[in-house]
């Protein structure tokens, strides 16, 4: 998978020679999906059937160390990982194309990772996504590849899909699907930072894993539901509609759209066979209460990805008034510090 962007002179028993206690350290940003991701056209690439476009969360996500080592190590929120768990082979997976790389003594690269979330992982808050985005900064450093934005976005893909977003600590990001077969073509680029009186809180509903995952749920949609079959179409018009209230500045527009188009998508999914859903009695519950203050005069939207918990798109001065009514509104900062 890797083959069209690691360098071919890469010499990893040598590096490993002379830089044994080298180690690197990244940060990448969780991002909600304000146009949504769902559905694959490669599984293996994690190429995406449609464009999507998210907001990075820049305060919120995940900080990864990569070490070289004499034995795979994982450490996730500060708990030892067995090398059996899943999480531990899908990551391990992702590297192993990073073990051998012209390496004329054939010997296998061991690495220790150390992974942070300041979000709760597989929640549906998008944990996946900052976690790879943030290993592959992090190798970027270790080896010195000096990739560019373009070129560890695409690496990020190739572990999670979303991640590919999560390269940019903020802004409204746009993740091109591309229409190549290796995929040289999809990856994200930042097109804005967020105007000044935009904003997004959390509400985090259930901060448990998910039962089902995002990848699992995407594949299930697509073989099944039937009202899958417009998503496509729905995409793009969302995307395109969206991308002007972005250039305006256009509040309520770009609210209604986000909103909208995470209902269509949990829409496929409840009518998938068999049905399932993400939602639980309190997101319903939740929803309501948004639709109704809404009806009130607050102008208030919520997106929704793959889990039980809802994200507020408000503005910046009805934040205190959100605050009571939301007590644990979890607040990112998603402005760039001057």
């Amino acid at each position: 998978m890797f083959e069209k962007i690691l360098p071919p002179s890469l010499n990893l028993s040598d590096l490993i020679t002379t830089n044994s206690d080298r180690s690197a350290t990244a940060y990448a940003p969780s991002n909600i999906a304000l146009i949504k991701y769902w559905g694959k056209r490669d599984d293996l690439l994690n190429l995406p059937l449609t464009d999507s476009l998210s907001l990075s969360l820049g305060s919120l996500g995940t900080t990864t160390s990569v070490k070289f080592s004499s034995q795979d190590s994982v450490i996730l929120n500060h708990q030892k990982l067995s090398p059996d768990s899943l999480f531990s082979q899908r990551l391990f997976k992702f590297l192993e194309p990073f073990r051998f790389q012209n390496n004329k003594n054939k010997i296998k690269i061991k690495f220790e990772i150390i992974t942070e979330n300041s979000i709760p992982t597989a929640a549906g808050l998008a944990s996946s996504a900052s976690g790879y985005a943030a290993l592959v900064k992090a190798l970027n450093q270790l080896f010195k590849f000096n990739w560019d934005n373009q070129t560890l976005s695409i690496a990020a893909r190739l572990g999670s899909g979303s991640a590919c977003r999560s390269i940019f600590n903020t802004g409204f990001v746009h993740w091109h699907a591309g229409v190549r077969s290796d995929g040289m073509d999809s990856f994200a680029e930042k097109i804005a930072e967020p105007w000044s009186d935009l904003s997004l809180g959390i509400i985090l509903i259930d901060s448990s894993e998910k039962k089902i995952s995002s990848r699992e749920a995407m594949k299930i949609t697509r073989e099944t539901s039937k009202k899958f079959q417009t998503w496509p179409a729905q995409v793009k018009q969302d995307l395109e509609n969206l991308l002007n209230t972005v250039r305006n500045h256009d509040f309520l527009n770009l609210g209604k759209i986000a909103e909208n188009n995470a209902l269509e998508m949990h829409a496929t999914l409840e009518d998938s066979q068999p049905s399932f859903s993400f939602c639980t009695p309190e997101t319903l519950k939740t929803r309501q209460k948004i639709w109704e203050l809404r009806a009130d005069g607050l102008p208030i939207f919520f997106t929704q990805d793959a889990g039980p918990n809802l994200k507020l798109i408000y503005l910046k001065q009805d934040q205190e008034i959100l605050k009571n009514l939301f007590p644990k509104l979890l607040i990112p900062e998603i402005h760039p510090k001057i």
